[in-house]
């Protein structure tokens, strides 16, 4: 009888494990641009993540040169990724909370390493029950920006530690007949709702049809000022999506954070590249998050491709990272484990690498929306030049 594969746990322990010396160096090199500095972990936030069975990292982005007029803006961004706790046959009430308890010992440990501001995964407080096309039990776990039970969870936490929360929640919009959003919201240092966004892109791919559930958003690409710098949210599959990003950064933002829940399957070989491209292209700081594991329902779906039924939606692989606009990347955190990745930017490097690279003042945004306009109109003709 053969033995199962063992299980990946990141593409970095692959490497470790088998390329050793200057041929590792130069790899890392090639694979994720400038090495970056590890951050020192105080002892307490390593004790805690060990106690309760999580993975930390830490890294510093520097700037390219140190500036005469400016003074650096420091900023410490974390981001958390980890499985669902409890199965998903149980009372729903039950799942979140031992979820909302979870990620407060994860937020401590963010604490104590003097994060400025952390964001979730997509719909962090639920399993990703949005594919299974049942509307029950789900659709229950649907609440309000405002004063929902998770909105109420995160702001506790933002009051307690000083520090702005970006927080994934199914949103139910009751002065608008109920109607559903995949929402992230953003809460401020000082436990105050900043604002929100809604997903853009729902996917119809795979297991994916979300649109069973909630709607495209209709929020724009708002950017939102806080206490630590400028930010916004790309919600899981926009960033697919190059116009989504492009967004964000016309409209000012200098991190992009992009709370997912993405398979195996479906997107891994995609995933390193997207945020750290986006980050490039745009001139900022890019942050992938993604949940991690397996989870299991108590009813089969089918994806409606031939497939056989199934319970699951195959693995999420964590692998959350952070990308510079400079191309340089920190290491992904674990393919299998709950985690912390904690990021020290000086934001200062946004405009070095625009001055140094000019690619925001060689784009062409009055011939892309001269051809837009013309590509959205239903007469649109291509613009082909054949040989006869």
């Amino acid at each position: 009888m053969t033995s199962a594969k063992p299980v990946t746990e990141s593409l970095e322990k692959l490497l470790e494990k088998n390329v050793k010396g200057d041929d590792l160096v130069e790899i890392k090199r090639i694979l994720y641009g400038k090495e970056l500095s590890n951050l020192d972990i105080p002892k307490e936030a390593q004790k805690l993540a060990e106690e309760h069975d999580f993975e930390i990292q830490a890294y510093k982005f520097g700037t390219i040169f140190n500036e005469q007029l400016r003074t650096p803006r420091i900023v410490r961004v974390g981001l958390i990724q980890t499985h669902i706790v409890r199965p998903t046959s149980d009372p729903l009430k039950e799942q979140r909370e031992a979820i909302f308890d979870r990620m407060s010992k994860v937020v401590d440990v963010a604490a104590y390493c003097g994060v400025n501001i952390i964001c979730f995964q997509e719909l962090w407080p639920y399993p990703y029950a949005f594919c299974t096309r049942e509307k029950q039990p789900w659709c229950e776990l649907a609440e309000s920006v405002e004063d929902g039970p998770t909105t109420q969870f995160v702001q506790k936490l933002s009051r307690q530690y000083n520090m702005v929360i970006v927080s994934s929640i199914l949103e139910r919009a009751e002065s608008l007949e109920d109607v559903l959003w995949n929402t992230t919201v953003v809460v401020s240092n000082t436990g105050q709702i900043l604002g929100k966004h809604r997903k853009n892109h729902i996917p119809r791919i795979g297991d994916f049809n979300e649109s069973h559930y909630y709607m495209e958003g209709d929020t724009g690409h708002p950017v939102f000022q806080t206490q630590f710098g400028r930010i916004a949210i790309n919600i899981c599959f926009g960033r697919h999506h190059p116009l989504n990003w492009l967004m964000f950064g016309l409209n000012g933002a200098e991190i992009v954070f992009n709370p997912s829940a993405t398979v195996a399957p479906l997107s891994e070989p995609l995933w390193g590249i997207e945020a750290r491209n986006a980050a490039i292209a745009n001139g900022y700081f890019t942050a992938a998050i993604n949940r991690v594991g397996i989870e299991t329902f108590p009813n089969e779906f089918s994806t409606g491709d031939g497939l056989p039924p199934h319970r699951d939606l195959k693995y999420f692989y964590g692998s959350s990272y952070i990308a510079a606009p400079d191309g340089s990347r920190t290491p992904g955190l674990s393919r299998v484990r709950d985690g912390l990745l904690v990021a020290e930017l000086d934001l200062n490097l946004n405009r070095q690498v625009r001055d140094y690279t000019c690619f925001q003042m060689t784009q062409r945004l009055d011939l892309y929306a001269e051809s837009l306009a013309k590509a959205a109109k239903p007469d649109y003709k291509p613009q082909i030049i054949r040989d006869n």
